[in-house]
């Protein structure tokens, strides 16, 4: 099954500070790149836990007695850990968003590039599809997913347009959807606005940004003290959250001081924002808006 190279593969795991004997987790399977880098650096007694919700990726399942592929959506993280009897591990990685054989298999939904049935579940036992976001949401329930997830302006327009032509019949495919807001898709900027349309409805598909959140808060209790965190993120929205919860343990605001102005957070920094080189980008494309961050429990 085709997966293309993961991205920042080196970085991401070097973040991690591997020891032989530690436990990890790859929250994010995928095609198994950066599962395998890992396993490359733990010693017998090493372990890593993997998960991934698409049941596609159960085909690149790692024959290896120190790895457990779980195939689950990664804001369960604390209880299926549990449930492996493990309380505690040494580094957790993530790489968010879209797999490149999501990407690529037409059917799925995923990508502009193809007319293909609106669906862009991840997990694809989910109830909400596209078809239904797009089809079922009210007008404002559509702008708030538009604007909110897609940071398109025009976002109260297309909701209006999407509604108006549904009442001529279902949306059903990526083109329909593509020629229902065609008068928003200029020839200059239609890649751009077509991916952010995607993005938003995906986002909303998938409750990306929830799962992440429900992930990242249960982080400090899953980390021992001295733990890593090593994550990429590829759209503001994920990186914001990613950032903010790495300095204060906080999605929003400050944290509470105590009477002499001193703070406790979870987590410090580990080096600067990690972008790919041009070379990396020439080579996949993907990588071209991956932002990655390394964090370590405290």
């Amino acid at each position: 099954m085709e997966y293309h190279n993961p991205v920042l593969l080196k970085e991401t795991v070097d973040g991690l500070a591997i020891k032989e004997d530690g436990i990890y987790v790859d929250v994010t399977f995928g095609g198994g790149g950066h599962s395998k880098e890992i396993l490359s650096r733990l010693g017998e007694k090493g372990r890593l836990y993997a998960f991934d919700q698409d049941k596609d990726a159960l085909k690149n399942k790692i024959d290896d007695s120190r790895f457990t592929l779980i195939n689950e959506n990664f804001r369960y993280i604390k209880r299926f850990l549990r449930f492996y009897g493990v309380k505690e591990v040494d580094g957790i990685l993530g790489d968010f968003g879209v797999s490149s054989h999501q990407f690529d298999v037409a059917e799925r939904g995923f990508s502009t590039r193809f007319e293909a049935d609106l669906d862009m579940r991840m997990n694809q036992s989910n109830q909400l599809s596209a078809y239904h976001v797009v089809n079922e949401y009210s007008q404002e329930d559509l702008r708030d997913v538009l604007l909110q997830y897609g940071e398109l302006r025009a976002a109260p327009a297309m909701a209006r347009v999407i509604v108006e032509t549904r009442m001529n019949g279902e949306i059903k495919t990526s083109e329909q959807l593509k020629f229902a807001l065609k008068k928003f898709l200029s020839p200059k900027h239609e890649n751009k606005i077509s991916a952010q349309i995607y993005q938003a409805i995906r986002i909303e598909v998938n409750q990306e940004i929830e799962a992440l959140k429900e992930f990242l808060m249960q982080t400090p209790e899953v980390l021992k003290p001295g733990g890593r965190l090593s994550l990429i993120s590829y759209h503001s929205l994920e990186d914001r959250l990613v950032k903010r919860f790495m300095r204060n343990g906080l999605f929003e605001g400050e944290p509470e001081r105590d009477v002499f102005g001193r703070f406790e957070v979870p987590f410090k920094k580990v080096g600067k924002l990690i972008v790919p080189t041009a070379q990396e980008i020439k080579e996949n494309n993907r990588a071209r808006s991956a932002k990655l961050r390394i964090a370590e429990k405290l």
